[in-house]
């Protein structure tokens, strides 16, 4: 899948929204993807990932680890192309932990993957599970890369890069034009 391709699903799915956002890493954007849209259409799913596993070619991968909630559907196709388990990392006291019986076993190999890497945080978080159990992760894997660099210190794959201006909120344009700020993401509270 190239670029043309993406961009067509993210178009046709409405997912690349424009406006007045708060991202989660806290900054202001005037451009928001959803890729939730595009995750709610199976056979959408399941090119993007498929995509993505090309990328990943001639990797032996033993588990793909997405934090939650955006790298959890985005995972779970990735392991499908792949051919290995997929497991989640959710926040509990505002950390990310392996629940619900999950875990890396010490020398599997994993990949982490996000629907959208802004500025690589949660990703960054699940790299440190992955070490205190002893695992190696081989990349990290994205729909879209919103952060215009790699992030980590691993390989980083990803099929869409948005070139979207971002604010912090003392400095936000939009802020000072007294337009409305949305957080469409999954922690939807708006905090100024």
């Amino acid at each position: 899948m190239n670029k043309f391709d993406i961009e067509s699903i993210l178009i046709a799915d409405e997912a690349l929204l424009e406006g007045h956002f708060l991202l989660r890493s806290g900054m202001h954007s005037s451009r928001y993807l959803q890729c939730a849209k595009i995750l709610q259409h199976p056979d959408h799913s399941e090119a993007v990932a498929k995509a993505l596993a090309a990328k990943l070619k001639g990797a032996s991968v033993d588990v793909v680890l997405g934090p939650a909630t955006g790298g959890i559907i985005v995972a779970y196709e990735l392991a499908r192309a792949l051919g290995c388990r997929s497991i989640f990392a959710e926040r509990v006291d505002d950390a990310f932990t392996l629940r619900r019986g999950f875990e890396i076993l010490p020398g599997e190999s994993v990949v982490i993957t996000e629907d959208v890497i802004t500025t690589g945080g949660a990703a960054q978080e699940v790299v440190e599970l992955i070490k205190k159990a002893g695992a190696t992760c081989l990349a990290v894997a994205a729909l879209v890369n919103r952060s215009g660099k790699n992030p980590f210190p691993v390989p980083f794959h990803y099929l869409y890069e948005l070139q979207a201006p971002t604010w912090d909120a003392s400095e936000c344009p939009l802020c000072k034009e007294g337009k409305p700020v949305e957080k469409p993401g999954s922690r939807a509270e708006v905090k100024h």
